[in-house]
């Protein structure tokens, strides 16, 4: 690989890892032991890699496709560069994996005994985005946050060497409940790409219509079933708040801030009286303090 072709390589993974700033939650805070920051990281970058190949959101210039083996002419066909995907993450197990994420990826796998399955899960929920584009019920929608989210938390466990079938079955509610929150979040955002996260079977409860979601400010009813889901992602925070409490030390801060922004977005989404189509409602940085504190007390 020639110099400015390894810058251009650089630049491209950078360009992924950089987007950690933007999530509701911590991704590898400087607090961990630098082992765990980078592991963590290598994790995320496979999971936002993931999910912009899945939202059409990869580096123009087709990089990622190249590097993926994927011919210009397939570039910008999702599911080809998601089997590609797959199969240069399989290598991550046996071989050389092509993509400098994917390499990135390859100690931690080693070092913590990680799986397949979980991110095989992430590739099938966005495999699925690119066929699935309502959910009719919400346990329609909890089985696609079993692919799309709950393998993220599964994975943090097992990078801490924490994982037993209580933590992960709460840290499940946790990662579903993050999900419902970004989606609530990203409603205008979502609709764009054609696709409702909001099942059909609420909306028809509420009398909200597509149409409705259009609209650049939320009507009462739209208002009331964004308020509805976001107490259902309050109540699975608060079902998988006590996996906080069955870890020590940095662990549990780690854990608690991912509770705690969940916690802070659902309270912003409230702020802007569930008004979520202008743009996502975020939280301040004091809100989330705060909202840590709470959870480490375990008061939440």
């Amino acid at each position: 690989m020639t110099a400015s072709a390894s810058a251009r390589t650089g630049d491209l993974e950078r360009g992924t890892l950089d987007k950690a700033a933007d999530e509701n939650f911590p991704v590898a805070p400087f607090f961990l032991p630098k082992a765990w920051r980078d592991d963590l990281m290598a994790v995320y970058g496979f999971a936002r890699l993931v999910d912009d190949i899945g939202d059409g959101d990869l580096a123009p210039g087709g990089a990622d496709a190249r590097l993926l083996g994927v011919s210009p002419a397939q570039a910008e066909d999702r599911l080809v560069l998601l089997d590609a995907f797959e199969t240069d993450l399989r290598r991550v197990f046996d071989a050389t994996p092509r993509h400098p994420l994917l390499r990135r990826l390859q100690p931690t796998v080693r070092q913590c005994s990680l799986t397949p399955e979980p991110f095989l899960g992430l590739i099938a929920a966005n495999r699925q985005d690119q066929l699935v584009k309502r959910y009719e019920t919400y346990d329609d929608l909890l089985a696609y946050c079993e692919l799309s989210a709950n393998p993220v938390g599964r994975l943090v466990l097992a990078v801490t060497g924490t994982s037993t079938a209580e933590r992960i079955r709460l840290s499940d509610s946790i990662c579903t409940a993050l999900q419902i929150v970004e989606h609530l979040q990203d409603v205008t955002e979502d609709l764009g790409r054609d696709r409702i996260y909001l099942p059909a079977a609420d909306m028809k409860r509420f009398h909200v219509s597509e149409a409705d979601l259009a609209r650049k400010t939320a009507g009462a009813s739209v208002r009331a079933l964004v308020a509805y889901e976001a107490q259902r992602a309050r109540d699975l925070l608060n079902e998988g708040a006590p996996l906080v409490g069955s870890v020590h030390g940095r662990l549990k801060l780690l854990l608690a801030g991912f509770v705690a922004g969940g916690r802070a977005a659902v309270h912003a989404i409230a702020a802007a009286e569930y008004d979520v189509l202008p743009g996502p409602p975020k939280p301040g940085k004091g809100r989330l303090l705060r909202e840590v504190g709470v959870t480490l007390r375990g008061e939440g």
